[in-house]
């Protein structure tokens, strides 16, 4: 989807934002809480997304609860959110939409 890694602009991450109205800029990161109809969902979830960030070695910050999981993405490294930051934010919509349908 992003063939390199780097810090985008924030006309760019607005332009995220306004598209994905899930997701909301915090702390120099991108953060969405999912809601999930059953505990296990969000550890699938989890264990789907794991994946991915192993895939790209980009690996998110993760909260889990009961039937809710808070993912956040930032580029540590480069000081802010970066083109891989919005891969792994679409991957986590397309995994939550297949574990909550």
């Amino acid at each position: 989807m992003f063939n390199n890694r780097r810090l985008l602009n924030q006309s760019e991450i607005n332009k995220f934002l306004n598209s994905n109205k899930s997701w909301i800029l915090k702390d120099n990161g991108i953060e969405r809480t999912l809601s999930f109809t059953k505990y296990m969902n969000g550890i699938e979830f989890i264990n789907k997304l794991a994946i991915k960030a192993e895939e790209l070695n980009h690996h998110p910050d993760l909260i889990v609860g009961w039937c809710k999981v808070q993912v956040r993405f930032s580029t540590h490294d480069l000081g802010g959110i970066s083109t891989f930051d919005l891969e792994m934010a679409e991957s986590s919509d397309s995994f939550f939409n297949l574990l909550n349908n």
